[in-house]
Order: C-alpha cells, then sequence, then structure tokens
C-alpha cells in the first residue's frame, strides 16, 4: 500500500456502521445491504490496511485496540463527508427549509400567503400538531399558536389571535350587528369543541356576554366541529355563524367567501408565533422565509366593530401562551 492510497469507501463505510451499531447485522440493516456483505467489506478494509479490526464473538463484533483507534477520526471523517454531500445537494437545488405548521395554520394561513411570496421557492411544508422538536430531521421554522420557546430557541410573535364572528355573504344585512345575531335560532350557530387536549378559545357563550346581552346558543342544538377550519368552512358553506380567529379568515374574506359580522372581538389566551432554533441549519433562508411571513402577517388588517383598521399586531393578548389549538 502506497502512502497515498486510500481505503474503499464501501469498506469505511461498512467499518463505521459496524463500529457503531455493534454487530455486522444491525449495520447491514442501516446500509441496506446483508449481514454478509458487510463482512466481507470489513476484511477487505482488515487485509488493506494490515490490522484486525474486529473480534468476532457470534452475532456481536468488538473492536480490537486497533479498530478503536481508527473508529473515532472515521466516525468524525464520514460527518464531514455526509455535511459536503448535502452541502453540494443544496447548492444544486437552491436554498431549502423544512416549515412545520399546525394544521389550522396550514390551510387557512400558510398556504395562501406562501402562494404569493417568492421566498417559497424550495420550502418543503410539513403540517402537523405538535409539538415538534427541532435536530437533523426537524423543521427549520415552526408557525404555531400559543406556545413557549425552550432552551436553545428564539420565539417571533407572527399575529394576534382575535376571535370574531363570521358567515357567508348575505346571510345577514349589510352591517348586522351583534343583536342581529342574537336574532338567530340556536340552529344557526357554528361551535367548536377542542376535545380533551386543548384548551378552549372563546364560546358563543362568552361572545354574547362581550356584547352585553343574554343571549346563551345551545350547543346542542347548532353544528358542532372540532378544528377551526372546519368552523370556518361551515360558515362558508352556509351552513351557520361561526367563531375563527381573523388570520385564519383572512384568504375566506379576500376571495369574498366570508365577511366579519357585527360585534365583539375576543383577544385568545394565546398569540400566533413562529419558534425557530438559534442556530438553525440553513439561516439566511430561515431567516428570509420568516421575514417574508412576518410582513405577510403584519399586512393582514382586522374587520370588525371599532378596530376594522387596526393591523392584527396590534392589542395583542399579554396573557400567558398555552398549548395550541388545532
Amino acid at each position: 500500500m502506497t502512502v497515498d492510497s486510500l481505503p474503499p469507501l464501501r469498506a469505511l463505510r461498512a467499518f463505521d456502521a459496524a463500529a457503531r451499531c455493534g454487530s455486522f447485522v444491525r449495520a447491514g440493516e442501516e446500509l441496506g445491504v446483508s449481514a454478509a456483505a458487510v463482512s466481507q467489506q470489513v476484511r477487505l478494509l482488515e487485509e488493506h490496511l494490515g490490522k484486525q479490526l474486529f473480534l468476532r464473538r457470534g452475532n456481536r463484533v468488538v473492536l480490537t485496540d486497533a479498530g478503536r483507534r481508527a473508529a473515532g477520526p472515521l466516525a468524525r471523517a464520514m460527518a464531514e463527508l455526509r455535511a459536503v454531500g448535502l452541502l453540494l445537494r443544496e447548492e444544486g437545488r437552491g436554498p431549502r427549509v423544512v416549515l412545520s405548521v399546525l394544521p389550522s395554520l396550514a390551510e387557512g394561513w400558510v398556504i395562501p400567503v406562501l402562494a404569493r411570496l417568492p421566498e417559497r421557492a424550495g420550502v418543503r411544508l410539513r403540517v402537523e400538531p405538535g409539538p415538534v422538536r427541532f435536530g437533523q430531521e426537524g423543521p427549520d421554522l415552526r408557525l404555531t399558536w400559543g406556545s413557549e420557546a425552550e432552551p436553545g430557541q428564539r420565539i417571533r410573535p407572527l399575529a394576534a389571535a382575535r376571535v370574531r364572528a363570521w358567515g357567508a355573504p348575505g346571510l345577514l344585512p349589510a352591517g348586522a350587528g351583534a343583536d342581529a345575531l342574537a336574532a338567530l335560532p340556536d340552529t344557526a350557530f357554528v361551535h367548536t369543541d377542542w376535545g380533551p387536549d386543548y384548551g378552549s378559545g372563546p364560546s358563543w357563550r362568552d361572545w354574547f356576554a362581550a356584547a352585553g346581552l343574554p343571549r346563551r346558543p345551545d350547543p346542542g342544538a347548532g353544528l358542532q366541529v372540532d378544528a377551526t377550519r372546519l368552523a370556518l368552512g361551515a360558515a362558508e358553506a352556509g351552513a351557520g355563524v361561526a367563531l375563527a380567529p381573523d388570520l385564519l379568515a383572512a384568504a375566506a374574506v379576500r376571495a369574498g367567501r366570508l365577511v366579519a359580522l357585527g360585534g365583539p372581538a375576543l383577544p385568545m389566551m394565546g398569540d400566533y408565533v413562529a419558534i425557530l432554533p438559534e442556530a438553525p441549519a440553513r439561516p439566511r433562508a430561515s431567516t428570509r422565509l420568516l421575514d417574508a411571513l412576518l410582513a405577510a402577517a403584519g399586512q393582514q388588517d382586522g374587520a370588525g366593530d371599532g378596530d376594522a383598521h387596526a393591523p392584527y399586531m396590534e392589542g395583542a393578548s399579554r396573557s400567558q401562551p398555552r398549548k395550541g389549538i388545532p
């Protein structure tokens, strides 16, 4: 063997996997080959180096002293090779950002916003209820509701969560207020039941109390759903009036499928936020996407009595956030 000759890469990969797994069988499962193929590659490497790297003990393998001396530097070198491969792939494809989104935000706000943003190029969207973990397999950026950042994470306010009444165009006369809603039958109200795992948002009982009216619609008489997007979809279809955050109704309002009805806008217990690790894997691409999303959220305006032109970020709830609503 000359000084400049390198061991076969397949043999090095087999040795690295076997050293980490302590078994040719598990190493083969990781590499997608048989245990016999791993054993053969290791023998080739041992012949190439003139050193025995493992002691074979049944189904287990144990590193020799020479194997231990080689395993650490090789593991670091393999990690650097993987990093180089990832870098070259990303440079060829352009920046990619893995964006994790709360389900209600995905369809109600993120998809319509991304459709208008040039920063969407290379974005991979993952819809998941959370909580999520950042890391090698995790997202670069998370959009959610009412969550607090954990150590090693940064949190940015995205939009205040204010709930108001929404209905299909023509359901009520233009400018109809809370009194007009109070005159509706119980069957005209859509109720959102968050279930045992989530905190409840403002209900119709809360909404009419804030309006100073004694009306208390019977949840058993109207349509009940378990997600905000279902409530808004029911309202769009003319199944009744629904309570939902401004941010999630924005796309339907812009498309003319929903209108804000009169009455109060109630703050929720937490706001919509963006969370990212202190050191994201793709910092520049993540930052560009986050800045674009924050700008888009700031451009959305509320629509309701007394604050028809107030930006979403105004009047944000200052109460402690809690677990997100689906």
